[in-house]
């Protein structure tokens, strides 16, 4: 497991609560692996995970969830290419 290359201090990424955290893979599904490889994670509160309609898996519209993949690009670009990125993840978020 790669460290977050988005924040490595056990809180949440949204609002830094530390307690009841989750560890959520930006990209998951078939790409969750290459999120653990890559350090494509942050850890969530139960609220901004999965609990309330701004969490990354409850919002219908997936704000939250459009902007860690997109932040998480951005982060990753400033020291590959956008190629590199899309070899890995299947495509751009940006």
């Amino acid at each position: 497991m790669a460290k977050s290359i988005l924040k490595n201090d056990r809180e949440c990424f949204v609002c830094g609560n530390i307690y009841g955290l989750d560890k959520h893979h930006i990209y998951g599904g078939g790409n969750r692996q290459v999120s653990e490889q890559n350090g494509f994670w942050c850890y969530l509160c139960k609220r901004h995970h999965t609990r309330t309609i701004y969490s990354v898996h409850g919002d219908p519209d997936h704000r939250l969830d459009k902007e860690l993949k997109a932040l998480c690009q951005a982060v990753y670009e400033k020291d590959h290419t956008r190629e590199d990125f899309i070899k890995l993840v299947g495509k751009s978020y940006r």
